[in-house]
């Protein structure tokens, strides 16, 4: 049996994560939020996490209010910072590996090509500044860690992009959306399981090979208005109508945080190390969007 703590309760990967585990009877998975354990109080970790015992953590709550991080500078470093650091010193204490989800946004976009792990880091947000921060104080704590950056998250649970654009077709025939973003659309459901996999293996298995920075990306990029475009293409029939997308730049939609102009990750040193890739993004968005109109049905991964 393999006992793995997760941190947050409700998240897009957590809920998956929940879901797949619980088709894996020698997986025990502890998820865990407020009260029992909450991040914006790094010393309520320790109780909770010694209590289980895991095999492996997998640091995966985070605070993800990009913009409203602007003005909450000091709450995102401590959930997004010193609480991973927090859970990575606790699981160099009982000798097991963590698992940490960090994000595009710890680069500054300016790159004319798909990140890889070694490129410079230099985020302009916040939120980039504090997942950073997060990454460096697990680094520093142990070198049993797995973190794995990925960008632009989606699934049929919480809020993000393809719900929010759902959401708005309802009402609406026309829509701008930015073009000049780009990035690899990332299906919550194939993190979870990528999360899974790396965990059986570095619980099993000391190679210091598998440590590390990885990317996980979905596969194949595209811009916020293509990705819109393929979410009501793949939904018209479910609509009843074709929703137009203009596509905007983004200077045409401020936000308080600046967002990366090019978020797009190269997953190639996770292939080549766990044999690992994900789904190509459309692929993957058909997937949601077929959960999304039969909730009720397992939950669709790709294989």
């Amino acid at each position: 049996m393999m006992r793995i703590l997760v941190t947050g309760k409700d998240g897009q990967v957590v809920t998956a994560l929940k879901a797949l585990a619980a088709k894996e009877p020698d997986i025990t998975l502890l998820a865990l939020g407020r009260p029992e354990m909450d991040l914006a109080h790094p010393s309520s970790l320790e109780a909770p996490v010694r209590a289980f015992a895991p095999d492996a953590i997998l640091s995966v709550a985070a605070y993800t209010a990009v913009d409203k991080a602007e003005s909450e500078p000091e709450l995102a470093q401590t959930v997004n910072g010193d609480a991973p650091g927090e859970l990575a010193r606790l699981a160099a204490s009982l000798n097991i590996p963590i698992l940490h989800v960090s994000t595009d946004y710890v680069f500054s976009g300016d790159k004319d090509a798909p990140y890889v792990e070694t490129d410079e880091t230099g985020p302009v947000s916040v939120y980039g500044k504090t997942k950073l921060s997060g990454e460096l104080k697990i680094a520093e704590a142990t070198d049993n860690h797995v973190i794995l950056r990925t960008a632009w998250v989606y699934s049929p649970f919480g809020n993000n992009f393809v719900k929010t654009m759902l959401r708005l077709a309802e009402t609406r025939d026309e829509l701008n959306v930015v073009a000049d973003q780009r990035g690899c659309p990332t299906y919550a459901p194939e993190i979870a399981k990528v999360l899974l996999l790396i965990a059986r293996q570095v619980i099993q298995d000391p190679d210091p090979s598998l440590r590390g920075v990885f990317h996980l990306s979905g596969e194949g990029e595209t811009s916020w208005a293509e990705f819109a475009k393929a979410i009501f293409e793949l939904s018209e029939k479910r609509l009843g109508k074709l929703v137009t997308v203009h596509p905007i730049p983004t200077s045409a939609y401020p936000t308080p945080a600046v967002r990366p102009g090019n978020s797009r990750l190269n997953g190639d040193k996770l292939d080549e190390t766990y044999g690992l890739r994900l789904e190509r993004w459309r692929d993957a968005l058909e997937i949601c969007l077929e959960h999304l109109a039969a909730p009720a049905k397992p939950l669709g991964v790709p294989q």
